[in-house]
């Protein structure tokens, strides 16, 4: 028996075929279910190579709940942001949103001043138009101040 031609199998070259035995679903409802498997999928891979949350072994059933809890806590402020966004007509993801503010730096400095005192001096870098138009979006004002204080005294 001769195997299909190239051309014949290339019809369905790049199709999706999602199966179910869920008959009551549309075929719309069926691909935007998919689709947010595919969300997750992705912003779990960011959380975990953003926040360091790479496959930990606990020894104590504590610590893996509290693990577990810190990324879903974390998903669900990622999802939070994305659906403000949404309401605002603004369609972008998480990935693309961080790489647009992971330009916003803000930098710490300790210093030990003559008279021992230690000075904790905090900077931000002013915010490009990009990141204001985020920051108003989520109703983030005036991000990032300038702080300065002291913070103690040498021993």
């Amino acid at each position: 028996e001769k195997k299909e031609t190239r051309q014949k199998r290339s019809v369905l070259t790049g199709c999706y075929v999602i199966e179910t035995s869920n008959e009551a679903m549309s075929a719309e409802e069926l691909w935007r279910l998919y689709t947010t498997l595919t969300k997750i999928e992705s912003a779990f891979r960011s959380l975990k190579s953003d926040l360091g949350m790479r496959p930990v072994y606990h020894q104590l059933a504590d610590r893996t709940k509290g693990h577990l809890f810190i990324g879903v806590l974390a998903y669900h402020l990622l999802i939070s942001i994305e659906h403000q966004l949404r309401i605002k007509e603004d369609h972008r993801e998480w990935s693309t949103i961080k790489e647009k503010l992971s330009t916003h730096q803000r930098s710490t400095v300790l210093l030990t001043g003559e008279d021992d005192q230690i000075h904790h001096i905090r900077v931000s870098g002013t915010p490009e138009t990009g990141h204001k138009d985020l920051y108003k979006k989520l109703g983030v004002k005036d991000p990032l101040k300038r702080e300065y204080r002291i913070v103690g005294k040498r021993l």
